[in-house]
């Protein structure tokens, strides 16, 4: 059976998706406050960045991947007005559904599904803007999810993928030290749970940098992909235009 890494380990493909399942399940209920503590707060603006860049139009048409709590989905929703769609999908229920009764509580409820992204439910050229934050690096096949994400979206249309990525080289001992150090003991004491945080910081060194990360989303089919680092590269926004 083929196998894949899940952090710094190897297993088969097959228990990747379960494991990674796993990992969110267990955090989905502290999953925003681990995010303000870890981030000091800095998640907020780079995902206030991202919908800078979206720059959606009222009665655009957007699908959300990895969606998780909503973070977003709720900002894009302010965008498209009553003509627009957001789509919230999540391949992890316990996600999705803290997402979906988080924003149900502010009053806005957006269509939600729990899907895959390396097989998406969506027909070809459905939407205008596709997005990912922070999901891309749990994907088994990132190729293939990327040319998934390529294909529902309609020619001219644009994918935003955030990411933990690699950081500039004056800052990588202390951010080494910060994530394999630091986060597992945050994440015992505010999740109760210093394993899945272990694994986050592995799967961040895992993660393609920005310039292979560039290479995959063209040879999924995008013409033009952008680059932004943000926070001296602890987070990219890669920005892909469908040809």
């Amino acid at each position: 059976m083929a196998q894949t890494h899940f952090g710094y380990q190897t297993v088969d493909e097959s228990e990747k998706a379960r494991r990674v399942r796993g990992v969110f399940d267990s955090v989905a209920k502290r999953y925003d406050l681990m995010n303000d503590v870890m981030s000091l707060g800095l998640h907020r603006a780079w995902k206030a960045y991202t919908v800078a860049v979206a720059n959606l139009q009222p009665g655009d048409k957007v699908l959300d991947i990895a969606g998780g709590t909503g973070d977003l989905a709720r900002a894009f929703a302010g965008h498209v007005g009553d003509t627009g769609v957001v789509l919230l999908t999540d391949i992890n229920e316990a996600m999705l559904v803290t997402g979906r009764d988080r924003l149900l509580d502010e009053g806005l409820a957006l269509p939600t599904a729990v899907c895959d992204a390396e097989s998406l439910p969506f027909g070809t050229g459905a939407f205008d803007l596709v997005s990912v934050a922070f999901g891309l690096r749990n994907m088994t096949h990132k190729d293939v999810a990327l040319a998934e994400m390529c294909r529902v979206l309609r020619p001219g249309g644009r994918l935003l993928v955030l990411e933990f990525s690699q950081v500039a080289e004056p800052l990588r001992k202390p951010y080494d030290w910060y994530s394999h150090k630091v986060l597992p003991l945050l994440g015992k004491w505010i999740a109760n749970d210093a394993d899945s945080y272990r694994y986050l910081a592995e799967s961040i060194r895992m993660h393609p940098p920005q310039a292979e990360l560039k290479a995959m989303m063209k040879s999924a089919g995008f013409g033009h992909v952008d680059v932004h680092n943000l926070t001296a590269g602890v987070v990219a926004l890669h920005v892909g235009i469908k040809c």
